[in-house]
Formats: C-alpha cells, structure tokens, sequence
C-alpha cells in the first residue's frame, strides 16, 4: 500500500517547528501560519477564533494538499493589530475555553457518578 503511516500524520518531525510565521510582503499587516500536523478541526477553530477579534479583517485556512500534514492559516488585521497578536489572542482565548469547557465536563462527570 503507498499510504503512509497513520501515526505520521501526527507526529512533528525532529527539527521541525509546530508553528512558522511568514509575514506577506504585499499586503500591509497580513501574514501565514504554518501549522504542521494538524488538519481542518484546528484550522477552522482558530480560523473562527480569529473573526471574533474585532481588529482581524480577513481569516482563512486551506490545506494544501490531502498528503501534506499542515494547514495555513492567512490572517490580515487593521492597524491596530498585528497578525501575530491577533493569533496569540486567539490561541490564548481557545486555551482558556478550552480549560473552562474541561472543568465543566469533570465537574458534571463527578456529579453523575455521585449519585450511582
């Protein structure tokens, strides 16, 4: 079989940065992220984190292809902004959601199992 192994579509390899940052040197406060290992779960959640920031103009993602592991993320902001503190918001705010939406989670499952 030419497929791949499935585990490679998730592990980083050795040297290789999770996140890279390439500022667009035609579009004033634009840039991408390249997000290896990852696929459209996280792309469209910080995609859709991103239009929440009332500074962020535009925020996309596409993989570029279905055997390439990584998604790009493009994110133009207002100059008010910048792109890249745009995405450390909207990692920051998805982290903090995140911990919530987990505490919620453990203090229901807690509940539950209280009452067998």
């Amino acid at each position: 079989m030419n497929a791949p192994d499935r585990y490679e579509r998730f592990v980083v390899p050795e040297g290789t940065k999770k996140v890279s940052y390439e500022r667009d040197t035609k579009i004033i406060n634009a840039a991408s992220f390249t997000i290896e290992r990852e696929d459209h779960t996280i792309g469209n959640i910080v995609r859709m984190q991103l239009h929440r920031d009332g500074n962020v103009l535009f925020a996309g993602y596409k993989l570029p292809h279905p055997l390439q592991y990584k998604i790009i993320v493009r994110v133009h902001t207002t100059s008010q902004s910048s792109p890249m503190q745009a995405y450390n918001l909207a990692i920051n705010d998805l982290d903090k959601e995140l911990d919530h939406l987990k505490a919620v989670f453990e203090a229901e499952v807690a509940r539950v199992s209280g009452e067998y």
